[in-house]
Parts: structure tokens; sequence; C-alpha cells
């Protein structure tokens, strides 16, 4: 007859496989199919509802280069800037959905951001504070790259015909404008050798008073406010050939530029983006295949970018025209360490890889840590075999004889109609050759690197952000009396952090949904797996012990 504690530890054995079977298969397969099921964005769904209104706003700094030295710039000195802020904004973004795709694997949307400013995340500065900065609107006009300044250029002389028709200087200037539409060279590097188009820069320079309010150096003075959001006017009641020029300026369609109820114009770095948005997204759903969840398919119609240089090719893509990943309000599920994921910036009109770093935690919730890797605007050019980021539409700047920005400043004219030149913060890890011409600046990898902790099993973002520097070259433009004796320098403007922190409200629902469960789970896998081993263990040794008993002979 089988003793009691062989059938017992047979049991504690079977509870043992149990155990074992589900916390290593049954478990794992049943989170996963629900993890599946949940980051998948079907009408009227949870996750839906979290798609078109995300559950917390998103955290927007703004840190402003205050120039100290504007004066002495202006007779060839070093800029000497003072990063002041942060100035934070929450950022509410809202999708307005337009469609799903007939099999439900692909939605559009069109994403409106609205702004508002934290003053008490923000304190001690306020959006009235004054600042020194570029000005980026004036700068931007007389660096602007060929097609634009003709563009420019024709409508002013245009506008000449109808003005100055009795005045002899009207036909040499007509000449101008036939000998620009032939010419493929910058129009400001054409200049200094053609005395022609030197006299058109003549009447520019002329006119530079009435159209950006008499300016007395290359840098604005005026409030956070104004320069962020409502906008530093310009252009306000010119006449005559200035009137031309700022009608011009209206007509070239500058997101930047808005103009106001009195007619004048204003620029501002982000009151384009505050209120209704106009691209159209479509991404995938996740149905079929949640890897994909989130990733984006077409922006406005297209699969691809239109903004960088193709490879000479016909109809084929080079790989910075490429759109690839999400947004950065959420990533894929299941990711695994070692590996690498993708982000689509509109902004900067570009994808960007971040690549695994290392496991973090955050307020319990554990995860994996990502960063931007030297891909993103250190590693360019024909030797990294992304030369199609270099537009080279920039004129007698600091760059590589290739055309090439030095290491750590990517060129965007081509993505923003405007010279404007990305790095990381404080030019963090950019070229000797623009970090030594600027005092201030104080790189931080810990305050001025890219990256975002993600929860590894749902890919929701725990914390982390998009961290760019806005910046513009500075230098003398021939016959322009402003810039007579600028120094070539790459100027920074601003920096921004774009990223979110979960809140308090967030992790405690995360943890109810998802960690909590998860626990209870290791729990009972463990608490199965090693009562079962236990008992079967102890049930064996006394099995061994009462047949040890037994058998001993009886003491005499």
């Amino acid at each position: 007859m089988i003793h009691w504690s062989l059938i017992v530890s047979a049991l504690g054995v079977c509870v043992a496989v149990l155990g074992g079977y589900c916390g290593w298969i049954l478990f794992p397969n049943m989170v996963h199919k629900k993890v599946e099921q949940s980051v998948v964005i079907q009408d009227g769904s949870e996750q839906f509802k979290r798609f078109v209104n995300l559950p917390q706003p998103l955290n927007f700094k703004v840190y402003i280069f205050n120039v100290t030295n504007s004066d002495r710039i202006q007779q060839g000195a070093i800029p000497i800037v003072e990063e002041i802020g942060p100035y934070v904004y929450k950022q509410f973004r809202q999708k307005k959905v337009k469609h799903f795709s007939r099999d439900g694997s692909k939605i559009s949307y069109v994403q409106n951001v609205h702004f508002d400013f934290d003053a008490d995340a923000s304190a001690p500065y306020t959006q009235d504070d004054r600042i020194v900065a570029l000005n980026m609107h004036m700068n931007a006009f007389l660096q602007v790259f060929e097609r634009e300044i003709t563009d420019i250029f024709q409508g002013f002389a245009n506008r000449l015909n109808s003005r100055l028709n009795q005045t002899p200087g009207v036909r040499v200037l007509k000449r101008l404008m036939e000998r620009i539409r032939g010419k493929r060279k910058s129009v400001l590097q054409i200049s200094e050798n053609d005395p022609g188009l030197a006299l058109l820069l003549v009447h520019l320079n002329a006119n530079l008073k009435a159209v950006f309010n008499d300016p007395r150096s290359m840098f604005v003075s005026t409030s956070v406010r104004e320069y962020l959001f409502d906008g530093v006017r310009f252009c306000i009641n010119p006449q005559g050939i200035a009137k031309a020029i700022c009608n011009q300026i209206k007509e070239s369609g500058s997101k930047t530029i808005r103009e106001k109820s009195d007619g004048s114009l204003a620029f501002s770095f982000f009151g384009h983006k505050n209120g209704s948005g106009h691209e159209v997204y479509e991404v995938h759903t996740g149905k079929g295949d949640p890897m994909r969840v989130l990733e984006i398919q077409k922006l406005d119609d297209s699969h691809n970018l239109q903004v960088w240089l193709n490879a000479s090719s016909e109809g084929e893509t080079s790989v910075c025209n490429q759109i690839n990943g999400t947004d950065a309000s959420a990533y894929p599920p299941f990711r695994q360490r070692g590996d690498s994921m993708y982000i689509f910036s509109a902004d900067i009109c570009r994808s960007v890889q971040l690549f695994y770093q290392t496991d973090i935690q955050y307020q319990g919730i554990p995860g994996y840590r990502y960063s931007i890797g030297e891909n993103f605007i250190n590693d360019i050019g024909p030797e990294h075999d992304n030369e199609c980021f270099c537009v080279d539409k920039l004129a007698n700047v600091i760059k590589r004889k290739n055309g090439c920005l030095y290491a750590g400043a990517l060129d965007l004219t081509t993505c923003l109609d405007a010279p404007v030149i990305l790095t990381l913060p404080h030019m963090l890890g950019a070229s000797n050759e623009y970090r030594k011409m600027i005092r201030g600046l104080k790189p931080d990898a810990k305050k001025h690197q890219t990256f975002v902790d993600v929860q590894s099993l749902t890919g929701t973002p725990l914390q982390g952000g998009k961290r760019v520097q806005f910046n513009m070259f500075l230098k003398s433009i021939n016959r322009i009396g402003i810039t007579e004796n600028l120094p070539t320098v790459l100027m920074p403007a601003i920096w921004v952090e774009e990223g979110i922190q979960l809140n308090g409200e967030m992790v405690a629902f995360f943890k109810k949904k998802l960690i909590n469960t998860l626990k209870t789970l290791n729990i009972v896998h463990w608490a199965t797996l090693c009562g079962g081993i236990g008992v079967a263990v102890a049930c064996l040794i006394y099995y061994i012990y009462q047949r040890g008993r037994v058998v001993e002979p009886p003491v005499k």
C-alpha cells in the first residue's frame, strides 16, 4: 500500500509543475494577449479615448538665450549669452479623427495643440520678462536662400514698376531681376561681385528701417510673451518700397509670421502651433500587428517627405525623407533590452532613432531608458551615408568643404523655409568650430540629452522629453549696413524640452491596472512553484525517515 506521504509528495510535484507552467507559459501568454487587446485602437475603446485626448498634458519648457553684449556684437565682438528659464507651458493635445480604414488597421486624424502658461512651474519667471534676443525674422529675411529671396525681390521689382515707373533706376532693376532668374547662386553671393545686384541691395538696405522698426542691431528687445507666442511686431505702417517688401513677406506664407488686425506683421516662435493643426496623419491602429500601433503610415497623404535631398535614381526615396516610428506620445509594446525604436518629429522634418540604454524604475514602475545616438546630428555626411541632410543652402557660413555643416548641427532651411540650424541644447556634442564662437554655453548631457523612459510591456512613456535648440548664423552681408561688422557665428536663440512625467493619478492608475496584477500573478507563480516543491521535498523526507524507523532492528 502506498504511504500517504508519497501521495502528498506527488501532489506537491504536480502543484510545482502547475506553478511553473502558469508562471512561465500561461500567465505571460495571458498578459501578452491582454496587452495586445488593450493597445489596439478601436472605435469606442478605452485606448481610443486615450488616443483622442491624452490623459495628461505634456510639459513644454522653453529656455531663452538672453544676449548680454548686443552692442559689442555689432562691432565684431564674440556673443555672450545667458540662459533664462524655464518658461513652462502645459501642452494639451486633442486629435480630431477623420476616419478609420475599411479593415480598421489605419486611422487618420488632425491634431490640435493648445498651450497654457504654468505660472507656478515657471516661477520666478513670468511671460512679461524682458529679454534681448536674436531678431529671427530680420535675420531670416537677410539670409534666406535663393528661392525665397528671389521671390521677395521679384515682388519688390514688380511693385517698383507701379510705384516708380518714372524713375530711371527702375529699368536697371528690371534688368537685375532678369539676371537673378538666370543664375543659380545665392543672391547675396552674386552681389559681392555684381555691381548691378549690389544696387538692388542698396535699395533693400535703405528700407530696412521702415520694415523692421528702425533696428539698431541684429537683436530685439521684447517680452517673452511676444517672442514665443503673441508676436514681435514689424512692418508697422510701411510706405512705398517698404510696403511692397512687407506684402511680399506676408505672401511668402511663413508659419512663424502672422498678420495683425491693424495690418502689421508679427513674428513668434510658437504662435502658429497654438490652435488647430493642419497636417493629416495616418497611423497604424495595431489591429493585426500590435507591434506597429501608432506607427505613422502617411503624413498629408504621403508615405515620405519631400524635404531633404533624394537619391539620384528616379523614384528612390533617401533615408532622410523616410517617415519612421510614432509621434512620441506612445511607443510599440513588448520592448526588449538592446533594441531601438523610432520617433518622427514634424517640427524638424525627420525621424530620430532611439537606442536602449539601461533599466530604470519610475515611482515603482519598471521600464527601459532610450536616448538618441550619434546618428542624430553628429554623424552626418557622405561618410555616414546620409549626405541627403546636407542641403547646402547657406552661403558664407561655417561649414565643411562638401557643403555639410560640422558635427552637431543640422540645417533646417528646407524644413522650416527659414535658415534655422538645429543643435542639442547648449550645442552639446557640437564641433568646436561653433562652440568656440559663443560665450555662456554650459553643455551638460544629463540636462540636455534627449531621452525617454518607457514601460517595457505596454510601451507607455513614463518620463523624458525631446530636447533641441534652434539657432541662426550671424554674418556680415555685403552692402547691408546693419550687418557690416558682425562676426560669423552660429547664434543660439532658444532651446525647448517637450516631454512628460507621468503624474500621481496616472501612476496609480497604471499600477492598479498592470503592475499590481503582474505582482499578484508573480506571487501566485512562485508560491505554487516553491510551495509545491517544499511540500514534495518535506513529504519525501518524512517518508524516508519513516522507512528508516520500520527497518531499524530492535535494541537488545
